[in-house]
């Protein structure tokens, strides 16, 4: 079974957010990542926002970055 992860940093946001989550399965990482939509982004949860969450989720774990590189 293979990782699953979603970047902040490859959705544009004006909060320029830096913020990956990883987890097994993608229901686990798709509930993350919406509470953390909401939560920190202020978006409302909807079928719409769970949908883009979905298209932005990527198979293995998040690239590292060089320290101070964004």
């Amino acid at each position: 079974m293979s990782r699953k992860y979603i970047d902040c940093r490859a959705i544009p946001s004006e909060m320029n957010c830096t913020i990956a989550i990883a987890a097994d399965t993608e229901q686990e990482l798709l509930e993350a990542a919406v509470q953390h939509a909401v939560a920190v982004h202020g978006h409302q949860d909807s079928p719409e926002l769970r949908d883009m969450i979905r298209s932005a989720i990527q198979d293995g774990t998040p690239p590292s970055v060089a320290s101070g590189a964004a």
